[in-house]
């Protein structure tokens, strides 16, 4: 009996150790199993990662181009601001030296009436160097072509002999500009 009971000790031993190794070939196989998801998972959050990384560095390259631009266009603004800063002192002169244009028409014929046109002719002079420096141009287009982004046409006129047709055949007011920025246009008669 003790040997059958050594014998049944000796299965039951067989068995347990069975058993565990059947245990241990299962871990194993799951932690296989562990380790491999494992590994999709952290190269999906990997992946996930570097699409994260692309996308801030998109944004990243896109904000610093737009600030480029930004600095850019406030440095054009700028420019235009001192470029085109004696506009409205210019555009509120105009009428004035329309004025002083119209006074030295006038035929003096007394000594005093002479001296004053001289005096007036004096101050129209210094306007326009003043208009000069500040790079303000008068627009007298008399002869040349109409350009209706120079001239403002208030009456058509049939050609005379040696003119051609659209061509300015009067000045009623010269137009100024400056530089390349129109004050006024030019107000003209066009030939037919």
């Amino acid at each position: 009996m003790e040997e059958k009971e050594e014998q049944r000790m000796q299965e039951d031993a067989y068995e347990t150790s069975q058993e565990d190794s059947n245990t241990e070939d299962s871990n194993s196989d799951e932690e296989t199993v562990k380790s491999d998801s494992s590994e999709e998972t952290e190269q999906g959050d990997l992946a996930k990662v570097h699409q994260e990384l692309d996308e801030m560095t998109d944004r990243y390259l896109r904000l610093q181009a737009e600030v480029a631009n930004i600095r850019r266009r406030t440095q054009r603004e700028r420019q235009d601001l001192l470029r085109y800063s004696s506009q409205s002192l210019a555009q509120e002169l105009i009428p004035a030296l329309d004025n002083l244009e119209r006074a030295l028409k006038i035929e003096a014929d007394t000594e005093a009436g002479k001296n004053l046109k001289k005096g007036i002719e004096m101050v129209y002079n210094s306007s326009l160097q003043a208009f000069e420096k500040e790079g303000i141009e008068i627009i007298d287009p008399l002869g040349e072509p109409f350009d209706p982004n120079f001239h403002e046409a208030y009456t058509q006129v049939p050609a005379n002999e040696g003119q051609e047709s659209n061509e300015v055949a009067q000045v009623f007011e010269k137009g100024y500009k400056l530089h390349d920025r129109v004050l006024r246009a030019a107000k003209v008669s066009v030939t037919l």
